[in-house]
Formats: structure tokens, C-alpha cells, sequence
């Protein structure tokens, strides 16, 4: 038996990083890019390493280049939390699991530290291949909290529900994360919406500008939890423009949401520390009319552009400068 499971890249529209302090966002799946896990069975429980596991190098620059694309963690450590949080979630469910042993691996073509969620997809593409292995059924949004649990509990990665939730449900998905629904039922409420309600949509990247989610996120967890002001409202406003975006889409009138979009950038900036790079993409693809803001923690644009030729002046603009820029794929062909 050989199994192949994949979970995509996302983009968050609107909303984030409410996400993990009881806002609201609206995120889409992008199917350019995805992580797959392969996963057969063997006599031994075995986990091959990637390349961007690799602890062996020809020399320091190499290594160098390597932490660069890749970070200073590999995938294997996702894939090992993963399989030992199903084991603890079927031995709490009192699910039985039969008793041969697999072999995993893993591979990705996402975008590595751009803000596109590529640790998730790997961790939700593991859980795909061990449920079908096991033939164990979970629902899709008890899917996404189990991941988040192997990052926040079994990793110590600080993030939010909405990357697990986009990539467990796919398409198009407006997550509202009120504190009620979540510490009583351990998830949000998500609603599926159709993606053709969505504006013309391109999204730009570029490696070099990448910072983990685990520094990104670390001194505004720290201010929220002591309650400051300036950081609560901002999620506050966050969540508000999600709600906005999700009825202007659901009304029919998703041209609208541009604005929006920018307006949520132009808050994160006045919060966060962005560094010259992350904001100089902003601008330039302001610069030719279009909305824009990151797609999760930088590295990655998402925005709304008015026809090809906008488009083009997109690309004309943001490529000369190592941009790559794309129409984003959301449903399957």
C-alpha cells in the first residue's frame, strides 16, 4: 500500500493575525504550491529526512544558503509531532490502530518562510496519510484544531487556527474565532464561501524577505497578554474588516474589498516592526493601482488588481525587483 496526500498553500485575505487572539479572517487556498506526504507500509516506523533536513554540508557557505531557504528546522520534527498526536488522540478516542509499521516522507514546493503556511500543509498532509492508513475519520474542523495542537503543544510554535482551517476545508473560508466558540468547543465557526465572489486576486513573493512565524509573532503575544491597548483593538479592528470583506463578497461586491485589504496592511505596519524589503513590495505594487498586504507573516503579497492590463504593470513592476508573481489557483481543474 502506497499512500500520497497533499495540503496546499494558503493566503490569508483579510483578518489575520487576528486569528489567534479571537478575531475574525478570510483566507483561500492556493493550489500553485502544495507539501506532499508519501507514506507506505514497512516493517519498521521509519521518517526519511529532506533536504531541508540535511545536517551535513560541503561547506559553511552551504550551510549558510541552506538555514537561509529553509530556517533552522526541517520538516521531520513536523512529522514526528504529527505521528505521536494521532497516537495520543486515538488512544484518547479509544480508536484501535492496527499494528504494521510505514515508512514517511515528505516533500514541498512551497514557498519556504513567506508567510503561505508551508509547515502546516506538511503537518496536515501527514494527518491525511496516517487517517487513511489507520482508516480513522476526522472531521474537518476537529482536523484543523488537532494540527495546531502538533505546532502550539507538541513544537511550542506559536500561531492561530486559520491556516490549519483553510488547508482542512480547501477553497474559500470565513473564520470567525470568538473567545465563546473556542474555549468551549476547542474551534471557531467557519463558513464556507464561494471563491467566484472573490475580485481578480494576485499574489507576489520573494524568499528573500522571509522571517519565521516564531519571531514574528513573539512580542505582540507577549502584549496581548498583558492586555495593552494599542495591540487589543488592533485585533479588534482586524476582525472587523473580516466581517466587512465577507459581506461585501457575500453581496455581490467584492470589487469593493481593495481598500480594505490595504487598510489592514497599513495597521500591521503601524504595530509591527516590517522591515524595508516587506514594505518597499507593499508600495510597488501600490504603486500601479493594485491593494496589497502580506499573506501571513512576510515575504508574500495578496491583493485585488483591476484587469490584465494592471496585472501586467504588476508584474512589470514587481518582477525587475526578484518578485514572483502570480494568479493564484483556488479551485482544482
Amino acid at each position: 500500500m502506497l499512500l500520497s496526500t497533499k495540503a496546499y498553500a494558503r493566503a490569508g485575505l483579510v483578518g489575520n493575525p487576528s486569528d489567534g487572539y479571537f478575531g475574525k479572517t478570510i483566507s483561500f487556498i492556493v493550489r500553485d504550491f502544495w507539501a506532499e506526504v508519501v507514506l507506505y507500509e514497512t516493517p519498521e516506523l521509519h521518517i526519511q529526512h529532506n533536504e531541508r533536513d540535511e545536517t551535513t554540508f560541503n561547506s559553511i557557505s552551504e550551510l549558510a544558503r541552506s538555514v537561509r531557504q529553509f530556517g533552522y528546522y526541517g520538516g521531520v520534527r513536523l512529522l514526528k509531532a504529527s505521528v505521536k498526536r494521532f497516537f495520543d488522540y486515538c488512544a484518547k478516542e479509544k480508536i484501535d490502530l492496527h499494528g504494521s509499521n510505514f515508512t514517511l516522507r515528505y516533500d514541498s514546493n512551497i514557498p519556504p518562510q513567506v508567510g503561505m503556511a508551508g509547515s502546516s500543509a506538511i503537518i496536515t498532509a501527514c494527518w491525511r496519510a496516517l487517517m487513511q492508513f489507520y482508516k480513522v475519520e476526522i472531521p474537518r474542523h476537529i482536523l484543523a484544531s488537532l494540527v495546531l495542537s502538533v505546532e502550539n503543544d507538541e513544537l511550542g510554535i506559536p500561531a492561530g487556527l486559520q491556516d490549519r482551517v483553510i488547508q482542512s476545508y480547501e477553497g474559500l473560508v470565513f473564520m470567525d474565532f470568538n473567545r465563546a466558540a473556542v474555549e468551549k468547543l476547542g474551534y471557531g465557526l467557519y463558513e464556507e464561501l464561494d471563491p467566484a465572489l472573490l475580485p481578480p486576486l494576485y499574489i507576489a513573493y520573494t524568499s528573500h524577505l522571509s522571517e519565521g512565524t516564531e519571531v514574528f509573532h513573539n512580542d505582540i503575544r507577549s502584549r496581548w497578554n498583558r492586555g495593552e491597548r494599542e495591540v487589543v483593538s488592533a485585533m479588534y479592528h482586524w476582525a472587523n474588516l473580516a466581517q466587512r470583506v465577507r459581506d461585501l463578497l457575500v453581496a455581490g461586491e467584492g470589487h469593493k474589498v481593495g481598500p480594505l485589504l490595504n487598510e489592514n496592511f497599513d495597521l500591521r505596519r503601524r504595530l509591527y516592526k516590517i522591515g524595508a524589503g516587506n514594505i518597499d513590495m507593499v508600495e510597488t505594487a501600490r504603486s500601479v493601482g493594485a491593494s496589497a498586504k502580506f499573506t501571513g507573516s512576510g515575504g508574500a503579497i495578496v491583493g485585488t488588481y483591476e484587469g490584465e492590463e494592471m496585472f501586467q504593470s504588476l508584474r512589470g513592476a514587481l518582477e525587475p525587483k526578484g518578485y514572483t508573481v502570480l494568479k493564484p489557483q483556488i479551485l482544482p481543474v
